[in-house]
């Protein structure tokens, strides 16, 4: 439900066959489409600086608690109070989201943020900050994000339109991950060169961009999307919306294994670079960079394709956890930092395309709670799955803690991938296409026909 131009409610979708269909007909764009609306490239452009201050921050905050404990499971400890909030308020952040003008929220949120990382600045270059001032900050960051994730996640279809949505969520991945490229690697210089606090007060200075963006928008040119009114039973409304329907549901459920087991970076990293290859910060920053290039990749061949495809969902979560095993078992560093390259790719392209699928098939009203949930699983299992994988991790040894979660990624992808089959009705199909093999879902009905051919 919308009344602003190019906002129409997105259609029910199709649950007769949700591997091998996509919400709506596949098609190809512009990589960089929305960025001809103006108010996108305001919001585009205030979030890559707020960006790169984040990845600073993040690796500076991992670095500083390594340093401070010397514990992979402490990293876990701080993941875990970062993403906590979400995982017990974030289904209350999406009904606030539903009901908020996502502008307005944003400005709130972001300058908390940004009041958060300026005080922790503070305490570590005056000598005084102590792990748990870490472990209070990372906490309030999480209680931040609990609105600030899914306002900026529905608030991208308000600035572009429902036809530019797919291509809008690409580029703030590539955004995301250009920032990545830059960050740490600024982050890596001022660790070794000046110290972590000065980490800490870029990124705290970084929300004048987004704040000023936001400012500079103009309102008019929304497209509007029709508030929740306040009511009882709104939760419950949105968790039956997101039950009643198959590809949501099992697509939150792969994110949920994915984000708990899978994508623990901030342990696994810090742990490979200072007990395994024994080779500090530096090595840390280089494989987050490594990463951040493949992510790049990802997001910006995501941005080109005109509709995600939840088969495509299926098969890159197959391949993230493979590569995550085979990065377990690589015998020296420069192998274990190339292998970071196509496990960000395919990283990337399960995070944008659950992320767009998702958006595609929710109903604008619904988007902010529905949004809330996904970032709610995705981001708030890092409280289970963090400590979890550092004791892993520091019991065990970082290749038994990242093999072990490169498996579950892979286990939950191959498994979900058959429910959703099931769902749709379909079979698996082996066969020829030319010349090559072909491996493939079809329905049952043509499965059955083509079986005499073969």
């Amino acid at each position: 439900m919308s009344t602003g131009p190019g906002a129409a409610s997105v259609p029910a979708p199709d649950h007769d066959d949700p591997l091998s269909k996509a919400p709506e007909a596949p098609r190809r764009t512009s990589m960089f489409a929305s960025l001809r609306v103006r108010n996108y490239r305001l919001f585009f452009t205030g979030q890559v600086v707020s960006n790169i201050g984040t990845w600073m921050q993040r690796i500076a905050q991992d670095w500083l608690v390594l340093s401070l404990t010397g514990s992979s499971a402490a990293v876990g400890i701080t993941t875990a109070l970062q993403f906590l909030p979400m995982l017990l308020f974030g289904l209350y952040g999406g009904v606030l989201v539903d009901r908020l003008r996502k502008r307005p929220t944003l400005l709130v949120t972001q300058s908390a943020m940004a009041l958060t990382a300026l005080v922790l600045a503070v305490l570590t270059l005056t000598g005084q900050v102590q792990v748990w001032h870490v472990y209070v900050a990372a906490f309030a960051m999480g209680l931040a994000t609990v609105m600030d994730n899914p306002a900026r996640q529905s608030f991208v279809s308000e600035l572009v339109g429902r036809d530019q949505l797919q291509n809008a969520v690409s580029l703030n991945s590539a955004n995301f991950q250009s920032a990545r490229l830059v960050g740490p690697a600024v982050a890596g210089l001022m660790i070794t060169g000046v110290g972590t606090g000065w980490a800490f007060l870029a990124n705290g200075l970084s929300f004048v961009a987004p704040l000023t963006c936001l400012l500079l928008m103009r309102t008019r040119e929304l497209h509007t999307v029709q508030r929740a009114p306040r009511g009882k039973g709104q939760l419950r409304e949105g968790l039956r919306y997101v039950a009643g329907r198959p590809e949501l549901t099992w697509t939150i459920v792969l994110i949920g294994f994915i984000g708990t087991f899978g994508f623990n970076f901030p342990v696994f990293l810090s742990a490979f670079a200072d007990d395994v290859f024994d080779a500090g910060a530096g090595a840390y920053s280089l494989f987050n960079t490594l990463m951040a290039v493949g992510s790049l990749a990802g997001a910006l061949l995501a941005a080109r394709r005109g509709t995600s495809r939840l088969r495509v969902l299926i098969a890159a979560a197959v391949g993230f956890g493979v590569l995550e095993i085979a990065a377990a078992a690589a015998p020296s560093l420069w192998l274990f930092a190339l292998l970071m390259v196509p496990i960000g790719v395919f990283s990337m392209t399960v995070n944008v395309t659950a992320n767009t699928s998702i958006q595609m098939s929710t109903d604008p009203a619904m988007r902010g709670r529905v949004m809330a949930l996904y970032m709610m699983v995705f981001l708030g299992g890092s409280p289970v799955g963090a400590p979890v994988v550092g004791w892993v991790t520091d019991t065990y040894g970082a290749r038994i803690g990242l093999a072990a979660g490169g498996a579950v990624a892979a286990a939950a992808a191959v498994v979900i991938g058959l429910v959703l089959a099931r769902v749709g009705n379909l079979r698996l199909s082996v066969g020829w296409h030319g010349g090559h093999p072909q491996v493939r879902f079809v329905p049952r009905e043509r499965q059955e026909e083509l079986a005499p051919a073969a």
